[in-house]
């Protein structure tokens, strides 16, 4: 009963207009920002490496390695080989188109927290909440994401990467699912009580040492298999266009699994990344709303593409329909997961592909999970402004966050993806709605940027001169 409510609900949350939604607004900011994914990498690096903490905020690196550590997870693993499985090779150009249109999203969504951002409780806060109710004026409409954001990343979400890194280690290492959950909520558990700062640093040296390394065993596997490149890229084209999008699955499904797994990955426009920009300490918010978008480009064009040219090059991959008929079978009795990216570096060095999958899957799992703790507190944080005894909410978070994590290595992968899916559908549906509602002031801070770029000083945010309201951390700095 319970799987049939949660199919219902993603049937409704993720028809076809969420998908239109999520690809047409990062097409409609990328055009009217004139492509700053493209115009302006360079200054993505520069402020990615530039820039101090403080006694309230982290550092830019730091603030995109929580982000990024949101982002780079078990979608990157599990997720690409989900949409492989079900949408065919046609779904990974998919996954890059929602990147590459993601990344004008992501620029606009994590201004717009600098700019309405917060000192709360000697931390600075932001994100969804904040630039909804001061933004637009609707304090029920910023409840509303605030309550959704709790309920996905406390509740939803953390069971997706629980069960993949369980599923990974029960598989590599033929550890029961329950021991690892329980080691993996042990040492979440460790991290998430020391609160913000920590699960940067945290998040600060495990996101790039984890990637770098996942990178390069892919990029090994395709310089070996190199001359197989030109197919797998003819592989993907055709099938994001045919009819046919992968031996009968139409090509609705490449759009949709791509569009699906893309969002859940790059988190472009679902309204978590912000909350991380927000700690950031920037002189103005265009730098962190670049270096956002520049940790799109990372999760999605990078590791994402690295797990899907494992897949394809060594052939580890099954197809099936939506009704879940098979139409590719070329691992028999292996459902789409983990275990197609484990096969594909095993191809390649035989018995080494389980244990290194499963220790990476561990890391980006990991470092999402506390990415998760993050935006569930700051919307807590929220919700409970000028409340005495927060503390208490706090508490509770972080247990049922570690409760939930428990729950999810055990069950079945089947059932935490389609809660999952249905937490990242509802905050991408409010968020993406509130961030056109905003996107004049999002672009005039961009505009500010470059104009301020040009006379050769280093741009220094104002809201009064671009007639923002509202802007109170910034007026009384």
């Amino acid at each position: 009963m319970f799987n049939q409510v949660v199919g219902f609900l993603n049937d409704i949350i993720w028809s076809n207009w969420l998908v239109y939604l999520c690809l047409g607004a990062g097409l409609v900011f990328s055009v009217w920002m004139k492509f700053p994914q493209l115009r302006l990498i360079k200054d993505m690096v520069t402020h990615l490496v530039s820039g101090g903490d403080s006694k309230s905020g982290v550092t830019s690196f730091q603030s995109f390695a929580m982000a990024l550590g949101g982002r780079v997870g078990t979608g990157n693993i599990a997720g690409v080989a989900t949409a492989i499985g079900f949408g065919g090779p046609g779904a990974v150009f998919w996954m890059w188109a929602i990147a590459f249109l993601g990344a004008g999203s992501a620029y606009i969504e994590s201004a717009l927290a600098q700019v309405y951002k917060e000192e709360n409780d000697g931390e600075y806060r932001g994100g969804p909440s904040y630039y909804i109710e001061k933004g637009l004026g609707h304090r029920w409409y910023a409840v509303l994401f605030a309550f959704s954001a709790v309920l996905s990343c406390g509740f939803f979400l953390p069971g997706i990467q629980a069960n993949s890194i369980a599923s990974a280690f029960d598989h590599a290492f033929n550890v029961p699912t329950a021991v690892t959950g329980g080691i993996v909520a042990a040492l979440l558990g460790l991290i998430i009580f020391g609160g913000v700062k920590r699960i940067g640093k945290v998040a600060e040296i495990i996101v790039p040492f984890m990637a770098i390394a996942y990178i390069l065993v892919a990029i090994v596997i395709i310089v070996v298999n190199i001359q197989q490149v030109p197919a797998v890229f003819s592989l993907i084209f055709s099938h994001a266009f045919s009819s046919k999008a992968a031996t009968g699955a139409v090509v609705g499904q490449a759009i949709m699994w791509g569009v699906r797994r893309g969002i859940y990955s790059n988190e472009a426009g679902q309204g978590t990344g912000p909350m991380a920009a927000a700690a950031a300490e920037v002189s103005h918010p265009a730098k962190q709303g670049l270096v956002q978008a520049f940790s799109v480009y990372v999760d999605t064009l990078f590791v994402c593409s690295a797990t899907a040219f494992m897949i394809l090059i060594t052939g580890s991959y099954n197809i099936y329909d939506q009704s879940r008929e098979i139409l590719v079978e070329n691992m028999p009795e292996v459902t789409p997961g983990p275990a197609f990216t484990q096969a594909s570096v095993d191809t390649f060095m035989p018995g080494f592909g389980g244990s290194f999958v499963a220790i990476a899957l561990f890391f980006f799992a990991f470092s999402t999970l506390l990415a998760y703790y993050y935006y569930a507190e700051s919307n807590i944080a929220y919700m409970t402004r000028g409340m005495k005894n927060k503390k208490t909410f706090f508490l509770v978070t972080r247990i049922t966050l570690l409760v939930m994590t428990f729950i999810g290595s055990v069950n079945t992968a089947g059932a935490v993806w389609d809660l999952g899916d249905v937490g990242v559908g509802m905050m991408a549906w409010l968020n993406i709605v509130a961030i056109l509602l905003l996107s004049k002031t999002g672009i005039a801070t961009l505009r500010d940027y470059e104009a301020q770029k040009k006379q050769g000083i280093d741009p220094v945010f104002n809201p009064e001169a671009l007639g923002i309201k509202n802007a109170d951390f910034w007026m009384n700095r």
